[in-house]
């Protein structure tokens, strides 16, 4: 059961999995501290889950990208007089492209987006979670997290550390009362493939594409039981298996069959 007046913090809330995540949280009588660089966004997330859940929504417009974005988190909550309960690290970006093709800037935001911001969350909401005796951490990774994969060989890797970085936390943690859980989605349809050239209405049909909802209920249902990981949908667990043991040929000869090498 949550402590009263207790606050969940999301990331990326804005879209995708992260407002699915918001409401969720909103629905087990959590208020909501909404954070992502998508103002208009956000207020109308506020907006809708005031108006659904009756719980109140604190929103904060950011770039998570910035080294300084987790210590502004961690003092607009504590300014606010906030009790962050539950923290959702769900930002992220996807890059495809050869990693020496990628601009140096925004190579160097997916870095600090996927792993120095959400670890310093961890760090500062981790620390105030332990002196309480609970808490909980939900890191969402992907299951790219398991194998490097050409193309996105900044996304991947960068979500591995996010992964490890949450086994290892959890050992930490779990003995003062404090849950962490990482999700590993598949590919899933949100905003996050805009742009990328990805046909996502034909994936969804496919049944490739999995669902924000589904994914938000998924992660949530296993936090709350104290799972140490989340693998949605009976493909994606089977890929965590079968992907980590593809050869280095079978890998290097499926992208250069379909690999958008760089110019």
């Amino acid at each position: 059961m949550k402590a009263a007046g207790a606050y969940a913090l999301v990331t990326g809330a804005s879209s995708g999995i992260g407002r699915h995540l918001s409401k969720e949280l909103a629905r087990r009588g959590y208020g909501i501290v909404a954070v992502s660089d998508q103002g208009p966004q956000l207020q109308e997330l506020k907006a809708e889950v005031e108006a659904r859940f009756a719980v109140p929504v604190e929103t904060l417009c950011l770039n998570l990208a910035r080294a300084t974005a987790a210590g502004q988190v961690f003092d607009h909550c504590v300014s606010r007089g906030l009790t962050v309960e539950v923290l959702v690290n769900n930002a992220g970006m996807l890059l495809f492209g050869e990693a020496v093709y990628v601009e140096v800037a925004r190579a160097s935001d997916i870095l600090q987006l996927h792993m120095n911001t959400p670890a310093l969350l961890c760090r500062l909401f981790g620390e105030a979670m332990q002196k309480r005796g609970r808490g909980y951490i939900l890191n969402v990774s992907s299951i790219s997290a398991v194998m490097p994969y050409p193309i996105i060989s900044l996304y991947g890797p960068s979500k591995t550390f996010l992964r490890y970085f949450s086994r290892a936390l959890r050992a930490e943690l779990k003995p003062q009362g404090v849950q962490v859980c990482c999700l590993l989605p598949g590919a899933t349809a949100t905003a996050l493939y805009d742009g990328q050239g990805v046909n996502v209405s034909l994936a969804r049909k496919l049944g490739v594409m999995g669902e924000a909802e589904a994914v938000a209920r998924t992660g949530l249902k296993a936090l709350f039981a104290g799972r140490a990981e989340s693998i949605p949908g009976l493909l994606n667990k089977l890929a965590v298996y079968v992907l980590p043991g593809l050869p280095d040929p079978v890998v290097r000869w499926v992208y250069g069959r379909w690999g958008k090498g760089g110019e």
